[in-house]
């Protein structure tokens, strides 16, 4: 379970069965295929959902080798107007009106993010917590034998947000300690991805990341998870 940093590119979205993709890198090397559920913007609590909603996921875990929860980046995003507002937008008619407002927000979101100094935050750190926590907790409940790895929350440079992260070292400090709580390893996704970024190798949007940095993700997982299955 991801956010689109799981299916984007260096030019954009890409099908879920992109050989180049991280989540399909790592199952590549472990030698088995990865089923992808992700969706733009998805928080921790997206992903509690999915687990709790979707009935393909309810199919594959029965037979699934480990649980991957890369969700929690997206929760650290500045989000100036409350989530539930701000994916109204969607909903608005008539289409105009729907059209003129999203574009109006847009064009505010990097400046209000600045004057706002990163708060509030798309999903507070004690609520991703929470979320993550239920979703360890109803996997094992299934499958006690299954292991489930995590993400350190990634990091951006992007536009939309005018640089703007505060929220991220709150999360990770949180996650990080979760984590170590109820014995989840993690793939510190900074330390990963943050030289990439800084260097270029990105999509035009500063968030999403570039094939060299796709592949790097996928080799981190890959042994991560590796690690687990041996000292399960």
């Amino acid at each position: 379970m991801a956010d689109s940093l799981a299916f984007h590119g260096p030019t954009g979205p890409c099908p879920a069965d992109d050989p180049r993709l991280w989540p399909n890198v790592a199952a590549a090397r472990l030698g088995g295929t990865a089923e992808l559920f992700a969706g733009l913007g998805w928080t921790a609590r997206d992903g509690w959902w999915a687990l709790t909603r979707d009935p393909r996921i309810w199919a594959l875990l029965p037979e699934a080798d480990v649980v991957v929860l890369a969700v929690g980046s997206m929760d650290t995003l500045p989000s100036p107007l409350p989530t539930a507002l701000r994916e109204g937008i969607r909903y608005l008619r008539p289409d105009p009106l729907r059209s003129w407002v999203r574009r109006a927000y847009l064009a505010a979101q990097p400046h209000l993010a600045r004057l706002l100094r990163g708060r509030p935050v798309a999903l507070p750190p004690k609520t991703s917590v929470r979320y993550l926590n239920r979703c360890v907790r109803s996997v094992r409940l299934l499958r006690p034998d299954l292991p489930v790895v995590g993400i350190v929350p990634s990091v951006h440079r992007a536009p939309a947000y005018a640089g703007v992260h505060t929220g991220h070292a709150p999360a990770c400090a949180a996650i990080r300690s979760w984590a170590s709580r109820v014995d989840i390893p993690l793939v510190d996704l900074p330390a990963l991805v943050g030289p990439g970024l800084a260097a270029g190798d990105t999509n035009p949007d500063g968030m999403h990341w570039g094939w060299h940095l796709h592949a790097e993700v996928g080799q981190a997982f890959a042994d991560l998870i590796t690690h687990r299955l041996q000292h399960a």
